[in-house]
């Protein structure tokens, strides 16, 4: 089971050979394919093969691309996830339970934030966002997501906090979204479906409309990553400690995962209630047994 991400952050050359990723700078490193989930490019002065890029697609391994000020613009996906694709997408396009999904995942995801603010003692806003969960009503018509956002963020960050703010805490949120994405990505693409046709997002020029909202529940991963940095710059030592949150480990269907295989096992547990018309299949993580 593929479980690394590889960072490169330097000048290197990257090629294909006999089932290894090779990273050739000064020295030779070599790693098989089979144990990366994610190849990070953080330097726009890695060049890679053809070669190289035609079977990380072939083994669906995401590839992400860094500009020059290092942070994630771009990721390669591939035409064909399944075997069974076409299959995927007429099922895909038939989907008559997206309200519902939609309700369990921001149910989900609000009970995910009062957790951590009562890790925070922050008992205040944790029962007010218990009330909001009470109050979802189907598809959260009412938005009670978007009120628990403001409650949620300020009782973290400070009532000064904005999510529009210019800092080194938004600026951490945001990488770390950005690889929680590209995770999600991988899997919806790695089980045939498009991740354009979201069940709630809906953006004509968002190319992630669904990755954005099955990763909902898992923000708060990283936003809590985030808590505990208390950021004061935004550097590569910030950007590993963000791509190592993949490597974390969660509880999902009663076993101890690491964050990139609980996102492989929720991500096709959402699909599957999709097709299937059932919520009841549904695999959330926990943070503990």
């Amino acid at each position: 089971m593929s479980w690394r991400t590889v960072v490169v952050s330097n000048s290197a050359k990257l090629d294909y050979q006999m089932g290894f990723l090779v990273v050739r700078r000064e020295t030779t490193t070599k790693i098989h394919l089979n144990e990366i989930s994610v190849l990070l490019l953080e330097s726009t002065a890695v060049s890679l093969t053809a070669s190289l890029v035609s079977e990380l697609l072939k083994r669906k391994i995401k590839v992400i691309f860094c500009d020059e000020k290092r942070n994630p613009c771009g990721e390669v996906v591939p035409f064909y996830g399944s075997h069974d694709t076409s299959a995927k997408l007429r099922k895909q396009l038939l989907w008559e339970n997206q309200a519902a999904v939609w309700t369990e995942i921001v149910s989900e995801k609000i009970r995910k934030q009062q957790e951590f603010l009562e890790r925070l003692h922050r008992q205040e806003e944790a029962l007010l966002l218990a009330e909001y969960v009470r109050q979802i009503e189907f598809g959260d018509a009412t938005n009670r997501e978007g009120h628990a956002a403001k409650v949620y963020f300020n009782a973290v960050f400070g009532m000064d906090f904005t999510r529009t703010a210019e800092c080194p805490t938004n600026a951490a949120l945001n990488y770390g979204y950005t690889i929680l994405l590209s995770a999600f990505n991988r899997e919806i693409v790695s089980n045939g479906y498009l991740t354009q046709l979201g069940v709630f997002h809906d953006n004509m020029f968002n190319q992630f409309n669904l990755s954005s909202d099955l990763m909902e529940p898992y923000r708060i991963l990283v936003d809590e990553r985030v808590y505990r940095m208390k950021p004061q710059k935004f550097e590569h030592d910030e950007k590993m400690e963000l791509v190592n949150l993949l490597n974390a480990e969660v509880v999902i269907s009663d076993r101890k995962e690491y964050v990139n295989n609980a996102i492989k096992i929720y991500v096709k547990s959402i699909l599957d209630a999709l097709s299937e018309n059932d919520v009841s299949l549904i695999r959330f993580y926990r943070n503990e047994l």
